[in-house]
């Protein structure tokens, strides 16, 4: 087990990000998704926790083949994907990933949101036995894979005609108003000898990656979102699953999809 916390700070208020995530994580799926392979929605609906209260429970698969390392592909499917399940609590969140093609393999993924520049510590009670790195991502100044840097979405670059707010410098994270941050604790899991520290170490390599992308996608975006109301994001997000479904699934039918075709003609 390898244990992580991120902390990704934005130029952006708690209340204001409430919106920004659901759109990007909604577009961001949606371009990602494409020849079979990205981001299909099973579930999305209001769940009831009796501690947390009232969220949003959603459950993906992530196809995911082409975009493994040479030595993952070897001993994985064709066909190949993760099961994402996400309870939306915002400020808080829980997110687990998990394969039934590699059962000892898990992502655990504890997110808490405040109107703070990433000073707090406030994963004592999850994690307080466990040791554990803490790593502080800048949207702005953190390199990006090359494959997936648009000047358009470079913070240095971007300015919102919305808010005013953008072409962020080194340090901006010291006085900058509004200012909030993502805190993300996460756990990978891969229980197999002679594979376990290389599989959780490219794992949170991935995980880095993919938080630095979104953060900076949803602040880049922010005039396309700004505007939303919580209604008007989650038809966005309907709209957005529906047509990502599309592209996801006219590739292939899914695994589960042949399984219980055979067993009603059967």
């Amino acid at each position: 087990m390898l244990l992580k916390e991120y902390r990704i700070c934005m130029p952006l208020t708690v209340d204001e990000y409430k919106i920004g995530q659901l759109y990007m994580i909604s577009k961001h799926s949606h371009e990602q998704s494409d020849r079979g392979e990205g981001v299909e929605v099973v579930q999305n609906e209001p769940f009831e926790d009796p501690h947390h209260g009232n969220g949003q429970f959603t459950e993906k698969r992530v196809y995911l083949n082409s975009k493994l390392p040479s030595w993952a592909r070897a001993v994985v499917p064709k066909i190949f994907y993760v099961t994402e399940k996400a309870w939306n609590y915002y400020p808080y969140t829980i997110t687990e990933y998990t394969c039934s093609f590699l059962p000892k393999f898990s992502i655990h993924i504890e997110t808490k949101y405040e109107d703070n520049k990433g000073s707090n510590t406030i994963f004592d009670n999850e994690a307080k036995d466990l040791e554990r790195e803490v790593c502080f991502i800048d949207i702005a100044c953190d390199e990006i894979p090359e494959r997936y840097y648009k000047e358009s979405e470079d913070p240095k670059h971007f300015k919102s005609e919305k808010t005013g707010r953008g072409q962020l410098r080194e340090g901006w994270r010291d006085n900058h108003q509004p200012i909030m941050c993502s805190y993300k604790l996460v756990t990978v899991k891969f229980e197999v000898w002679g594979l376990q520290t290389r599989v959780e170490q490219f794992v949170h390599k991935v995980v880095r990656d993919i938080l630095l992308i979104g953060h900076r996608q949803a602040f880049a975006w922010v005039d396309e979102w700004y505007d939303m109301t919580m209604d008007d994001v989650r038809e966005y997000e309907k709209n957005m699953h529906e047509q990502t479904n599309i592209k996801v699934c006219n590739q292939h039918s899914s695994p589960v999809d042949d399984i219980e075709s055979h067993a009603q003609t059967s």
